[in-house]
């Protein structure tokens, strides 16, 4: 039986009803997609099968790709240097050697002692705006007070972005995920605001490197001659897409599901020291970057699962089924805060892990701990079926999410 695909959620706290049917039928199952047919992997240890195997490519451009690079019919010359300019730098499509030169680059950004010297930053940037809630009154809309806002800040911090030029980077980067990226023309248009904006900032860290990511990148480039201009403007413009879409949804879906549970809530607020654990159950939980992200080909034959898999073939690792898996996760279907589930695959596996997941975990717990410890009367306004859940984003949230305290 061939299933369609890609499948809806319908429900904010769980994946598609039909990921367990799937899961249960096998570790890998067809599926139909508008472009002929590809394997869903819908285990856990399949999924790190095939995230992990380097004969298992994400290059849109290799022969069977499920998201093959879009190629316009008849571009002009100023299309294709537009294009050009913009695929520089986006090493998230790169297979190694390539994706390994970038990621080197980056990895000194995200470890654990860096983020915990921007810890600081990230709580002060978190009080700020909980203190413009507090000034601007209840209600109010958490994705634009607050969850959209918080990762806004710290990006800006990190990449080196001027304060004064905030308002500018913050507006634009909003309508790009509001509209989509790729997807409107008002998304178009912003994102090349943004790429134009970025292209001026390393310009000038280029004459005077600051001491930031961008200032350091420019350094590096210096010293090795790895990286062309475009190539780094690509590089901070994918980090400040990545960064922005999954913890701003991350941060009122979280909010939500901790308040649908109030006795492992009033659990945290007795001993902080869980914090660390919660929000690793609800990256597991939510899994809001399900199967786009994961998009995969293999390019020689091999057995997955058990499963003949041949060159060519394409695949969707479907993570928010393999975080459900009841092969590595006791109920999965229940939130459980003790559950200690680090092994989940919200920030992928392999060499394509998320490279920023150190700092993503440390807004969250910040954002969550201080926005329960300073509004102690928190709540959601209106029912679940009056929010607007965005159930067939790239990224599952929300776009607005009242609350009042």
């Amino acid at each position: 039986m061939t299933t369609d695909f890609p499948i809806s959620r319908t429900c904010p706290f769980s994946p598609p009803d039909e990921y367990e049917r799937l899961r249960e039928q096998a570790p890998l199952v067809r599926a139909r997609i508008a472009r002929g047919e590809v394997w869903l992997v819908t285990r856990h240890a399949e999924a790190q099968q095939v995230l992990s195997d380097p004969t298992v490519s994400t290059d849109p451009a290799s022969p069977g790709h499920p998201m093959p690079a879009m190629r316009p019919d008849d571009p002009s010359e100023e299309e294709l240097e537009i294009r050009r300019r913009f695929q520089a730098g986006q090493f998230i499509d790169m297979d190694p050697p390539e994706h390994s030169l970038y990621r080197r680059m980056l990895i000194p950004e995200f470890t654990v002692r860096r983020v915990k010297e921007m810890r600081p930053a990230i709580q002060e940037a978190t009080d700020l705006l909980i203190d413009d809630m507090l000034k601007a009154g209840s209600p109010t809309d958490l994705v634009d007070a607050f969850g959209f806002a918080l990762p806004s800040m710290v990006t800006c911090a990190l990449l080196g972005v001027p304060y004064a030029d905030r308002d500018f980077f913050r507006a634009r980067t909003r309508k790009m995920m509001d509209t989509g990226v790729g997807s409107s023309a008002d998304g178009i248009a912003a994102a090349i605001e943004v790429w134009h904006y970025l292209d001026k900032l390393i310009t000038e860290a280029e004459s005077e490197p600051g001491d930031d990511l961008i200032g350091r990148l420019v350094t590096a480039r210096r010293e090795t001659g790895e990286l062309t201009h475009d190539a780094m403007v690509g590089m901070v413009f994918l980090l400040l897409i990545a960064g922005h879409e999954t913890t701003a949804n991350m941060i009122p879906l979280g909010v939500h599901t901790l308040l649908r549970h109030p006795d492992q809530l009033a659990a945290l607020r007795a001993d902080p020291t869980g914090w660390p654990l919660a929000v690793e159950e609800l990256l597991r939980y939510h899994s809001i970057v399900d199967w786009v992200g994961f998009d995969r080909v293999a390019t020689r034959d091999m057995e997955i699962g058990g499963q003949a898999v041949r060159a060519g073939e394409g695949m969707f690792v479907l993570g928010a089924s393999a975080n459900r898996d009841p092969r590595v996760f006791d109920r999965p279907d229940d939130f459980d805060i003790r559950r200690g589930a680090r092994n989940h695959l919200a920030f992928g596996y392999g060499v394509h892990q998320c490279l920023g997941q150190n700092l993503a975990r440390a807004e969250l717990e910040i954002a969550y701990r201080a926005l329960f410890d300073r509004l102690p009367a928190l709540h959601v306004i209106g029912d679940d079926d009056d929010l607007p859940f965005d159930y067939d984003g790239v990224v599952f949230g929300t776009r607005a999410f009242p609350v009042g305290w």
